[in-house]
C-alpha cells in the first residue's frame, strides 16, 4: 500500500525540481509535479501489484 504513495511523493518532488531547474513559472512547476506524481504513482501501483501477486 505504501509504494504508490512513495511514488507520488517522489514524482511530485522530482517534477518540481525539474521544472524549477529549467526556469519554469509557478504553473509550470505545478503541472510537472502533477504529471510526474501520476507517472511514478502508477509505477508504484504496478510494483505493489507485482509484489502482492508473487506471494502465493
Amino acid at each position: 500500500m505504501i509504494y504508490p504513495l512513495i511514488g507520488i511523493l517522489f514524482g511530485a518532488v522530482l517534477g518540481a525540481l525539474r521544472a524549477k531547474l529549467r526556469g519554469g513559472a509557478g504553473k509550470d512547476i505545478a503541472q510537472w509535479s502533477i504529471v510526474f506524481a501520476i507517472i511514478f504513482g502508477l509505477i508504484g501501483l504496478f510494483i505493489l501489484i507485482f509484489i502482492e501477486r508473487s506471494y502465493v
